[in-house]
């Protein structure tokens, strides 16, 4: 059984500094639980398991589940309690028009301030990983889960370079788990290569200070996810039409 421990506010209550400590750590695995699809659309919370599982009371628990559900990852519904969101593609869509702004933000504001040499390194290691996952001998069955966590590192670098916390704001908030994401395409190695092309060329823009530039490259290249992401579901409805 995991047991939480995490710093307490300081300056507050002992009994309240305790429960915002269990809060704030229940929230964020139950978050990545449903982000990295271990908790599937449509599945039931068992709040006593949630419990058991984090170590924790109701009264953390239920904070955690509300603090989700007001991010719209959860929702409540009366006399059955907490369950995980589906996302319609049309919330998907939407989703993915506010990233295009963000993300394209985000680019430009990590262009202008200039990267760490921690942020450079980082991100030259994603696009080095980037490079052997599209390589002809990387195992096939690896290259999704490859792809995802080398497009987290990348994103997430120039996130954090861009300064600012109204894009880390926005950008949660447009968080869709992996498990619909999966549900509605899985990349080809083309589509591979060409997003890490993307990557490589946003990479260079912002390390040559050209913020428009970098700007330009990151909003089409989050356009072009959700282009893929339409066609696919499109086609996967005219085929289910077919069949019926």
């Amino acid at each position: 059984m995991t047991t939480i421990t995490l710093e307490p506010r300081p300056g507050a209550d002992p009994e309240d500094r305790e429960t915002e400590t269990l809060t704030g750590e229940a929230t964020r695995r139950i978050r990545q639980s449903i982000l990295d699809g271990e908790l599937e659309p449509n599945a039931r919370l068992n709040e006593v398991h949630l419990c058991d599982s984090l170590s924790i009371s109701r009264t953390p628990l239920r904070a955690a589940l509300q603090t989700l559900a007001g991010e719209g990852l959860l929702i409540y519904t009366a006399n059955r309690g907490f369950s995980v969101r589906a996302f319609e593609l049309t919330e998907i869509i939407d989703t993915f028009e506010m990233r295009v702004l963000a993300e394209g933000l985000a680019a430009r504001l990590a262009a202008e301030r200039g990267l760490s040499d921690a942020a450079r390194e980082r991100m030259e290691a994603s696009l080095v990983r980037g490079d052997r996952l599209i390589a002809p001998d990387f195992p096939v069955e690896r290259r999704q889960d490859e792809y995802s966590a080398v497009n987290e590192m990348f994103h997430g670098t120039i996130h954090r370079a861009s300064e600012t916390q109204v894009v880390a704001d926005v950008l949660a908030r447009c968080q869709i788990p992996r498990v619909s994401a999966r549900n509605i395409m899985v990349l080809s190695l083309d589509e591979m290569i060409a997003r890490n092309r993307f990557h490589h060329d946003i990479f260079d823009a912002i390390l040559c200070r050209e913020p428009r530039k970098a700007e330009d490259l990151m909003q089409r290249h989050v356009a072009e996810v959700k282009k893929a992401m339409v066609v696919t579901l499109s086609h996967r409805r005219v085929a289910a039409g077919q069949r019926s």
